[in-house]
């Protein structure tokens, strides 16, 4: 039996990986900064909080990591944990540069301690490109980080590609484009359109207040995601990957097709508020996913359709 840690098993991302690892049969060990305050409410949604086995631990502590990863002898590292709100990031500058940049670092820096063994996935974002244009981004594309967020993942991610090369680990960042799913937090857009447009589907009369809708995005389905996560792991290689649709929307469109399928008109029930523009905002985001269709054999499937109608259908429930 295969064992896996997952640092940040309690987010979106986290609750589907361990959801697909237990379904091929690893022993999935999970932590949060305090295991036994933790409600773990996403395990438990999926019915899954029995079969994980959850420490504590705070990867911007060097000694926790590695009592975490020690106590756990995993054979593959997930590294999902970190302050992971861009918006946030603008007002938590310091925390969010510490809990993913010297989160990674600490992480690496175990594996070289303990030799290396187990394989290590870190969770890279999209945002480290910036603004794409016209031109879909791939494992090649320069980063143009432009959020404390994107900064701190940028140089987690040459971290990780620095530890690969200096001391042959088998560590490899993904870098997901927007994925979304019900368990994503109430403070992100996606899940802030969906529960507001269902109740006013219902009769709630009130307005959705929303930023700048004019951005555009690649929105994926996260369960798909994890699957890309755990093929990279896989590998005889450890490499880099761009895990994306290959498809961009803007936000306007995400809001109509929420409304369209609820029988609502998006334009009587939105107002957009310049107060919730981000001081600085990446206008167009496109992805080229080629490299791993190719060699992981992983594409998306869910469209933005799809995606928008299972939220809905989980906020309604």
């Amino acid at each position: 039996m295969k064992r896996a840690l997952i640092f940040g098993i309690s987010g979106q991302d986290g609750a589907y990986l361990a959801q697909l690892l237990l379904d091929k049969g690893y022993h999935v060990v999970g932590t949060s900064r305090d295991a036994e305050l933790s409600s773990f409410g996403n395990l438990t949604r999926l019915g899954i909080r029995e079969q994980v086995t959850c420490l504590s631990a705070a990867i911007n502590d060097f000694r926790s990591t590695l009592s975490a990863i020690t106590q756990a002898e995993p054979d593959e590292i997930y590294n999902l944990a970190g302050q992971s709100s861009v918006g946030l990031s603008f007002q938590q500058p310091a925390e969010t540069h510490e809990s993913i940049n010297v989160g990674t670092l600490n992480l690496l820096e175990v594996l070289r301690f303990i030799g290396g063994k187990p394989r290590f996935y870190n969770a890279s974002s999209s945002e480290c490109f910036g603004d794409t244009g016209d031109h879909p981004a791939n494992e090649n594309t320069p980063f143009r980080p432009r959020s404390p967020y994107a900064v701190a993942k940028a140089s987690a991610f040459w971290q990780v590609a620095n530890y690969r090369e200096a001391y042959h680990l088998f560590v490899c960042s993904g870098i997901l484009f927007n994925h979304e799913s019900p368990l994503r937090p109430p403070r992100f857009v996606t899940r802030k359109i969906i529960s507001t447009a269902v109740r006013i589907a219902a009769g709630s009369g009130e307005t959705l207040q929303i930023g700048n809708i004019d951005i555009v995005r690649d929105w994926g389905w996260a369960p798909e995601y994890v699957d890309a996560m755990w093929r990279m792991l896989q590998q005889e290689y450890a490499e880099d990957y761009v895990i994306a649709t290959g498809r961009s929307s803007s936000l306007r469109e995400f809001i109509a097709s929420v409304f369209a399928q609820l029988g609502c008109d998006w334009e009587r029930h939105t107002q957009v508020d310049p107060t919730l523009f981000r001081p600085t905002d990446i206008r167009v985001s496109r992805a080229n996913p080629t490299k791993a269709y190719q060699r992981l054999h992983w594409c998306a499937e869910k469209d933005l359709n799809a995606i928008t109608r299972a939220m809905i259908e989980a906020e309604a429930r």
